[in-house]
């Protein structure tokens, strides 16, 4: 079904008022006083309700419903009442891929090239969206649509994260919806989530102790709010996007569905490959003739992996498996809604079992605290002792924990790679659901025509009846970029529209043109840190023929060598189009603005702070990464022992405090939790207005050293420390809180619900590099440092 556009004029956005200036009476109760009546607006008629649900990080070959191994009865239950697409694409990586399916253009073409902790100041990968590519919840909006986003926004540019934004990149700022109730980031504590409404921080309604978990609170909120919608505006068409934290690292899920899938990965993951593939067949997602890709060297096999270390790995997995069941069973819940609402069947819904392949992110033994590879950290840290002994708190709130890099192969089975591998279908290629009983005939039918993220947009709009604006709010619109899949839906046979797609991720980078891909893989994504690469230009490319080779198995590069040329030139052509170029393989220096090019929130070596101030992320921070720094609290003690948090930042996995317990200061330093270093003060703070100092002397002599803490009272030492190793890169998504610590907690001594200082903080001064150790702040310098920050 697709909706006629009315007789409204919609390609100009917002649509212009039409003013009624006939006036013909004096007294508006005489009879010829007429007017015509006040209609608001609403989509053309026949508009479907839109959802879209986007899983985060789950490779092709998981789910039952595309032949992997983890129940998911709610998507196999979409699948048979509508269509799965088998050969859908997204971009390899989560802030792209979601600009990419919000905008409907290629993800350097709104600015997202690598995740927006990586932004440079080149046009392709500077985290911003420009004006010209208004997103789809927007065009929705401004025709009449409510419009809602629920989970994980990781949109917004690192520098626009604090309290004063600006908010026009946020979801409820200028990404087009009216309501947002989720996370900003590429990741969260599924436990202790730092939670957003619209732009206003909030806390999780109950605690882990309690059974909280983010995934059911965001649905239960997704429920309340579609529900009062349909209550208060029953005419009026909704647009739902449905992102989960779910089911990117970690893997938090409580135990009980974890177990359900005990012993059932004890045969490794080169197996589970082939009953993957077998199974893959028997369903169709993956044609008679396909060919199960090899294993590439540097994935173990499982039968290399030390015998005592498989029961950890089997677990890993078996949390994973609980963690992406537990997450189709709250989609059910959503779908259920709908359904008690009598709107699911006019409800366009997508689906799209991943925002990249399975993530491999986890090194090659799995991981405790994903956030130790995230800082470059591979190997020394956790050893497999330390494993085996923390199997049981694997996805507990105790744990970070990720999957080893042979689970995430053989999760994108029957595909080459992983999330982050751009050049090949392992990373890129995501099973699909689209379900609208009444707008496609077709019913648990199987579509194999290519399609891509950017597809997404321009499809809603055809199914509602909306042309792509020309205008939005007063600037001239970028066509979007995709091709609506709508000529698909009732037509199996239809000869595909989406010709050519280019991929880039890392240097990671293919092109995809009528059944061809040549490709190149430049980067390996579980090697984080200072990594030699070669040169682009001797890079290994490889070509397939997809109209014979569905899975990139064979190679024809060397018997093909001027199509390949042919390729490598159109992938030239399409990178010059869409702002790929100049490409950028760095990692560890991205993250440094100074290096990168973005906007750094905080400049100089100084900031003042106040009681009060809190959920700042590490964008609103000084870094105090591999750094001499000092902390300077002015605070007043009342006749009660001092206690509680002065400033925090990070959290159970990473950060650090500085705090008061029993009356005497603190500081705590930990460490990835593998160890939390303090340094204790050896009097109580008296009553009255004190200054409370910390300073710590780094070591120096590269990165992730350790350095000696000294605490002061009023200038004077009380106190001594040592921490021997620090944070090189990031601490964890917790964030900066003054006078308390949202989030979970850095150091056991208090609890983050319970953290809140006794007494006043009056205001928190931090400094970096030893010039700064005068022990003792005059007030004069203070009043100079907060005038220098005007």
């Amino acid at each position: 079904m697709t909706n006629e556009p009315d007789k409204i004029q919609r390609s100009v956005l917002p649509i212009p008022d039409r003013t009624h200036v006939r006036v013909n009476t004096y007294d508006a109760k005489d009879p010829n006083t007429k007017f015509p009546r006040i209609e608001p607006l609403r989509p053309p008629k026949g508009a479907p309700n839109v959802l879209i649900v986007l899983i985060d990080d789950v490779g092709f070959g998981a789910t039952s419903a595309f032949g992997g191994p983890i129940n998911t009865p709610t998507a196999e239950r979409l699948a048979a009442n509508g269509l799965k697409y088998t050969r859908f694409h997204t971009t390899a990586l989560c802030s792209p891929t979601r600009q990419a399916l919000l905008t409907g253009r290629n993800h350097h073409s709104v600015g997202m090239g690598s995740i927006i902790e990586m932004a440079t100041s080149a046009p392709g990968y500077n985290s911003l969206r420009p004006n010209n590519k208004a997103p789809l919840a927007e065009i929705l909006k401004l025709n009449g649509y409510a419009t809602a986003q629920f989970g994980k926004c990781h949109e917004v540019p690192g520098w626009q994260t604090s309290p004063l934004g600006p908010f026009d990149q946020w979801p409820t700022g200028g990404g087009g919806f009216e309501y947002f109730y989720g996370f900003l980031g590429g990741e969260t504590n599924q436990y202790e989530p730092e939670l957003y409404e619209g732009t206003t921080p909030v806390e999780p309604p109950t605690t882990p102790e309690e059974g909280y978990h983010f995934t059911e609170d965001m649905t239960d909120k997704a429920i309340s709010w579609v529900r009062q919608q349909k209550v208060l505006m029953n005419d009026k068409p909704f647009f739902m996007y449905f992102a989960p934290g779910a089911t990117h690292a970690p893997h938090h899920v409580p135990k009980e569905w974890a177990d359900k899938y005990r012993g059932k990965f004890d045969h490794g993951w080169d197996k589970q490959r082939e009953l993957s593939f077998a199974r893959q067949k028997e369903l169709g997602v993956i044609p008679q003739d396909a060919e199960l890709t090899a294993r590439h060297e540097g994935i173990p096999a499982w039968d290399e992996m030390p015998a005592d270390l498989k029961p950890v790995l089997a677990r890993q997995m078996e949390v994973y498996a609980g963690f992406l069941e537990h997450t189709d069973h709250h989609v059910g819940r959503l779908i259920a809604a709908l359904e008690d609402l009598e709107i699911l069947n006019d409800t366009l819904i997508y689906c799209i079992i991943g925002d990249n392949g399975a993530s491999a992110e986890g090194t090659l033994q799995g991981i405790f605290n994903e956030m130790v590879s995230l800082n470059g950290l591979t190997s020394g840290i956790e050893t497999p002792e330390f494993l085996k002994a923390r199997i049981d708190d694997l996805g507990t709130p105790n744990a970070y924990n990720h999957y080893a890099v042979g689970w995430a192969h053989a999760m994108c089975t029957p595909y080459q790679w992983t999330k982050q591998v751009a050049s090949h279908w392992g990373g890129t290629r995501n099973g699909t659901i689209v379900h609208w009983p009444n707008g496609i005939k077709s019913k648990g039918e199987l579509r194999h025509q290519f399609s891509h993220v950017i597809d997404v947009a321009p499809t809603v709009l055809e199914a509602a009846g909306i042309p792509e604006p020309t205008m939005v709010h007063g600037i001239t619109q970028s066509p979007m970029e995709g091709t609506s899949m709508h000529y698909s839906f009732d037509d199996a046979n239809a000869p595909e529209r989406h010709d050519v797609q280019y991929f880039e991720m890392h240097g990671n980078r293919g092109l995809y043109y009528k059944g061809w891909s040549a490709v190149t893989k430049h980067r390996t994504p579980w090697l984080t840190g200072h990594i030699e690469t070669v040169p682009f230009d001797q890079d290994k490319w490889e070509l397939y023929d997809g109209t014979k080779d569905w899975t990139q198995a064979r190679d024809l590069a060397r018997q093909m060598p001027d199509k390949l040329k042919e390729l490598h030139v159109m992938f030239a052509i399409e990178a010059v189009k869409y702002n790929v170029f100049p490409l950028d393989d760095r990692f560890v220096e991205r993250f440094n603005p100074a290096v990168s090019g973005r906007p750094e929130l905080v400049k100089g070596n100084s900031q003042l702070l106040f009681g009060g101030m809190g959920r700042l992320s590490e964008h609103s921070m000084l870094g105090f990464k591999n750094v001499s720094f000092s902390i300077t609290a002015e605070v007043t003690v009342s006749d009660r022992p001092a206690d509680g948090v002065i400033i925090a930042q990070g959290g159970r996995f990473g950060g650090w405090s500085l705090y008061a317990k029993d009356g005497k200061a603190k500081f705590a330093y930990n460490y990835f939790g593998l160890n939390v270093y303090q340094a204790q003060a050896q009097q109580s703070l008296a009553a009255g207005t004190h200054q409370v100092r910390a300073e710590f002397a780094y070591d120096g002599g590269g990165l992730g050293k350790g350095g000696n803490v000294t605490l002061y009272y009023d200038g004077q030492e009380v106190g001594r420390g040592r921490v021997e190793r620090t944070h090189p890169i990031a601490f964890s998504v917790d964030s900066t809180d003054v006078g308390y610590e949202t989030g979970s907690p850095v150091t056991t001594d208090y609890r983050a619900h319970d953290s809140h200082f006794i007494g006043k903080i009056h205001w928190v001064q931090l400094d970096i590099g030893k010039d700064n150790f005068n022990h003792l702040i005059k007030p004069e310098d203070r009043l100079r440092v907060a005038m220098a920050r005007q």
